[in-house]
């Protein structure tokens, strides 16, 4: 199976840092950056082509500036067109460089983005990165609630109706913030680190059976809504079922695994009269306590393997 590739418009980027736009062959919206890799092209000005990726954003700084400054008008001509004739997707001056006048005359003739920014180069170059990162993410749709309970992000997740809406509400109005309900898009924004946020139709709606949906911003306030957030824990709610032995001592380590990441996840089974928002509270500072080193299942168990005089 293909993994899915993603773009982002450079329109996009010139808007989010404020580039200046030297040269641009036709319509931004319509040249797509798909990876977030970054480029400075001093080996490829210096006629190495071996290893050159088109596909990437390429930054002229310093030391590149300096280096086709020192060549005379022939030769500079020359290394350049060899660079700006391969094509690649868009090229940025950084530190606020004037465009030497062949790079203006062969990103004409060959329809590449020139573009211009203040920023310093190294600077630049790790917001791109951030940013680029972020936006072409793999990602996935999962139907479920994603919360914030005391800077812990929780996934909820369960049948329809089991009732993962109405304990979100309860957990805005104890001060915790709502980021998606019914639909969470997840994004992998490392090798480590999931984040989750809501498509932005729905976003900052609550869908509750009986009322219909509800806009928690303007009922609960600002404060009460977040746009994304890193997710921790997933949590699992299913009817309790009689006779099913859940986990009473928190030993079992179980996780669940998303876009190749297994994350942490608890099952809490749900029935009447159970406070699921008091619930969930306590697993989202339990789980941030085991993050800091304490797990208190296994000093508990401890504890109780030393009164058996267990070593």
């Amino acid at each position: 199976m293909m993994e899915e590739s993603y773009s982002i418009p450079l329109s996009s980027l010139i808007e989010e840092f404020n580039f200046e736009k030297i040269f641009l062959p036709e319509d931004a919206d319509s040249i797509l950056v798909t990876t977030p890799e970054i480029d400075r092209p001093g080996l490829a000005l210096a006629g190495f082509f071996d290893i050159f990726e088109s596909d990437r954003i390429q930054l002229i700084g310093n030391a590149e500036h300096k280096y086709l400054s020192n060549m005379n008008e022939e030769e500079r001509l020359r290394h350049i067109e060899d660079f700006i004739s391969r094509h690649p997707i868009a090229v940025i001056l950084t530190a606020g460089h004037e465009p030497l006048p062949q790079f203006t005359e062969m990103c004409r003739k060959y329809y590449v983005p020139l573009l211009r920014s203040l920023e310093l180069t190294t600077d630049l170059m790790a917001a791109l990165y951030a940013s680029l990162n972020v936006s072409l993410a793999p990602r996935i749709t999962r139907h479920g609630v994603l919360v914030e309970v005391y800077g812990e992000g929780l996934l909820l997740l369960g049948d329809s109706g089991v009732g993962k809406s109405e304990t979100a509400i309860e957990l805005v109005k104890r001060g915790h913030r709502l980021i998606a309900d019914d639909a969470v898009e997840i994004k992998k924004v490392s090798a480590k680190s999931l984040v989750g946020s809501a498509p932005e139709i729905i976003r900052h709606y609550v869908e509750l059976r009986g009322i219909g949906i509800v806009d928690v911003r303007r009922l609960f306030g600002m404060g009460a809504v977040k746009d994304t957030e890193k997710i921790d824990l997933v949590v699992s709610l299913e009817v309790w079922v009689q006779g099913k032995m859940y986990d009473r001592l928190g030993l079992d380590d179980s996780t669940v695994e998303i876009l190749g990441i297994e994350l942490p996840s608890v099952t809490i089974p749900v029935k009447p009269g159970r406070n699921l928002a008091i619930i969930l509270e306590i697993a989202a500072m339990n789980n941030r306590q085991k993050k800091m080193g304490y797990n208190t299942a296994e000093e508990f168990n401890k504890k109780i393997m030393g009164m058996m005089g267990v070593q």
